[in-house]
Order: C-alpha cells, then structure tokens, then sequence
C-alpha cells in the first residue's frame, strides 16, 4: 500500500502554530520513476501558454505553483489560506513548506492514479512558477524528487508588463495590478534569477526567448525538448486556420 500523502507542516508551540519541514533521508520519488521539468519565467512570460501545448503533445503532467496555491487559499477549512492570499496580494513568496507539499501531494495524486500523466509507468511533471527561491529549488531536489532540467521563458520587463496589463482587463486576479506586477518583477529578479543561475552552473537550464508569438515560442521548446530526449506521445498538433500565415 502507499504511504498517506503528506500532510501541510506544521508545529505547534505554546503561542501560535508555525510551519515545520520535515527532514527526509532521500527524496520521495526518483527520476527512473518521475521526471520533473521545472519551468521559470517571469509573470506574463507566458510559461501557461507553453505548458498547456506541452500537456497536449507530450502527455506531460502540468502543476502551477500559483494555481495549487489559489486552490489552497480559497479551500474552506485552509489554516495557511489567509497567509497566501495576503502573500499573493503583496507580491511576497509564499512559505516554500506549503508549497512544495501542495506540490508533492499533487504528484502523489497522479502517481498513484493508472496512467495519469504517465507514460510507461513514468510520471511526468511540468512545474509551473516554481522553484521561486533558491531554498525553494535545494529542498525539493532533497526531499521530493532531483528536477530533470529547468524550461526558463526569457522575456524583457516591458514586454511581460504589457501583456499583464492586458490580461489584468479579465482576469480578476488579485495580483493583476500595476502596484502588484512592479513587485512581482522585482521579486523575481531578487529571488528567481539567482535559482536559474544555479540550474545554469549545473548544465540544467534551456533558455527559450519568449518575446515572438506563442507558435513560434513553441517551436523553439519542441527543440529543447528533443535535445533533451522527450518525444511527443502524439503528432504536434497544427495551430488553428486563423493562426496560420
């Protein structure tokens, strides 16, 4: 039988309770079993855009950090929603202890299904926004599964601001606000840059210039994706008839 996912950390003391990380011998899962593709970029880079078309034709599972983390704060009962929506709100990276068990139990949840996301008893995983810090990218390599490689989405900050803005006028997100974007670029720079500078140190890192349009972005990432020996499980499909030139 398997083991019980694990459970959102947490201590208790004798005044408020606190976020805990537990320490493991090895990580949960291996990559002769998981593949985990971390995929970086920053906001508006359009890293959803790519990893829906990743989805499609190569059968990949896709997690967005962000996405687990909306769930999380809007789930009656959550003990941690309050903290990640005035997170969120602010611009400020959520605790990496509930996200990367967000993460894991994600990824418990579609290992243990037959054949979701998975192709020959391998679980494949695109991680969507994440690792954001560097403690972030250590921990999960150390307790939960070593990533394969890191997809990183280089856009300039005038183009990812423009697309924002745009997305802002129906989204309803929160964080979709000019106030927000300016410290979620910053952050960024702050915290991201530095994780994909050490994957890059490693050898780990495709950088994919994500300014052209999302076909063209596209093609570039099937190209890192056969440098990286991952084959599409069906024939890539051709973009819509108004898309083509």
């Amino acid at each position: 039988m398997a083991p019980p996912p694990p459970a959102l950390p947490v201590q208790q003391d004798n005044s408020n309770a606190r976020l805990a990380s537990p320490e493991r011998p090895t990580p949960s899962f291996s990559p002769p079993n998981c593949t985990v593709i971390f995929v970086l970029g920053g906001p508006g880079a359009g890293k959803g855009t790519q990893c829906e078309k990743l989805v499609r034709d190569y059968g990949l599972t896709h997690m967005s950090a962000g996405d687990l983390l909306r769930a999380e704060q809007d789930r009656e009962g959550s003990e941690f929603g309050e903290l990640i929506r005035n997170n969120i709100k602010e611009g400020i990276i959520v605790p990496m202890e509930v996200t990367i068990a967000l993460l894991e139990n994600r990824m418990r949840e579609v290992m243990d299904t037959s054949n979701g996301g998975q192709s020959e008893g391998k679980g494949k995983f695109l991680i969507d926004g994440f690792p954001r810090k560097m403690d972030q990218a250590l921990h999960f390599d150390k307790s939960v599964c070593p990533s394969a490689f890191t997809l990183f989405f280089d856009v300039p900050e005038e183009v990812m601001l423009q697309r924002l803005l745009k997305r802002a006028e129906t989204s309803g997100r929160d964080d979709d606000n000019l106030e927000s974007i300016k410290k979620r670029f910053r952050v960024f720079v702050e915290t991201s840059m530095p994780v994909v500078e050490h994957f890059e140190s490693q050898g780990k890192v495709e950088k994919v210039d994500a300014t052209p349009s999302p076909d063209a972005v596209y093609d570039a990432v099937q190209k890192v994706m056969a440098k990286r020996g991952i084959e599409p499980v069906s024939q890539p499909s051709a973009p819509p008839s108004s898309e083509r030139p």
